[in-house]
């Protein structure tokens, strides 16, 4: 089982702006207007982390205009601290998300060009107390391009060092790599340092390198070198494997959990919250299960309010959706049973 000796995450990844469809529910080419709003998924963890209790701190870069300031003055808005924050000259944009409140069809515009967040080098990450956070999280993105993906190895020694533990979420954006090969194997190389791996099928699917064999990688994972592994199914739930403290050898228990049935509006957001909800509910002493289904009732909240980092919910939201909802649906034992 894997313990925080704080409550304070260090989150490594891009701050961005989301541009939401206005109305809800309309196309983008049919918007009558945009509601900006604090984006990227690591910003998006470190909202989700902060809104349930916890504290969060971002390590990224931001373009030095208006668009950077907007991200700077949001994450102040959520709580988040940005001193490991830095903002670069010159031609280098914060990433903009042009996105859409719909299920159907669902279109999402991303601008990725001279990603400001991806010039983070080693000197970033250098002069971080490590030792004074519970943890370190990270999300794909952040690997795939350099000098962001070496500081974020190099944040990984040092984290290592420190002895706290490190949390990747796979986060696999196609967009954002030079090629599939690349990211499979940089992926992999990082999920083997890491203590808490979370993904879907499709990218345990990616790092195996056939999607029948996601599962597989997923339960290597567990048994070779990760604490803890969950493998999302969307619909059809997750199986989360967690590593056996008395048996260093062997299987990892395997845990399977429904999800809260709700009216989707979107399908964006909802790994980013489902991370923020599982971790800050392990670090308030929930059981693993718990832990893992209240991760998932923040995700189906997420996706069915509009924008993302907006959509967290705080402790007594979630409370109320557990409370009200008819509760999670029994796991489909036999999907990807084969695997």
């Amino acid at each position: 089982m894997i313990t925080f000796a704080s409550h304070h995450f260090l989150i490594i990844g891009r701050a961005g702006m989301d541009f939401n469809a206005d109305p809800p529910g309309v196309k983008i080419e049919h918007a009558t207007g945009f509601q900006a709003s604090l984006g990227g998924s690591s910003a998006n963890i470190a909202a989700a982390l902060c809104r349930l209790g916890m504290s969060a701190s971002l390590v990224t870069r931001v373009s030095d205009d208006a668009i950077g300031r907007y991200c700077l003055n949001q994450l102040d808005a959520y709580g988040v601290n940005r001193t490991y924050v830095k903002a670069i000259a010159g031609e280098y944009r914060n990433s903009l998300a042009v996105v859409e409140s719909c299920i159907e069809d669902h279109q999402a515009v991303i601008y990725r060009n001279g990603a400001a967040d991806f010039q983070m080098e080693r000197a970033d990450v250098a002069d971080i107390d490590y030792a004074s956070y519970g943890a370190l999280i990270t999300t794909g993105t952040v690997l795939a391009a350099e000098p962001s993906r070496d500081a974020t190895f190099h944040a990984f020694q040092l984290a290592k060092d420190a002895g706290i533990p490190l949390i990747f979420d796979v986060d696999y954006r196609p967009y954002s790599w030079v090629s599939a090969e690349d990211a499979a194997d940089t992926y992999s190389k990082a999920a083997e340092l890491c203590d808490v791996i979370v993904g879907n099928d499709v990218e345990f699917g990616f790092m195996a390198g056939d999607y029948k064999h996601g599962l597989s990688k997923a339960r290597e994972l567990a048994r070779n070198s990760a604490t803890l592994v969950v493998y999302k199914m969307g619909e059809h739930g997750a199986i989360t494997f967690a590593r056996n403290a008395a048996a260093d050898e062997g299987a990892p228990d395997e845990l399977r959990t429904g999800i809260y049935p709700v009216t989707a509006l979107k399908p964006t957001g909802a790994g980013d919250s489902f991370m923020g909800g599982m971790l800050a509910s392990l670090c308030h002493g929930y059981p693993l299960k718990e832990a893992v289904l209240r991760g998932s009732a923040c995700a189906s909240i997420v996706v069915s309010k509009p924008g993302c980092a907006p959509a967290m919910p705080t402790v007594e939201t979630l409370n109320e959706f557990l409370l009200s909802h008819a509760g999670p649906t029994n796991p489909d034992l036999n999907q990807h049973e084969s695997n």
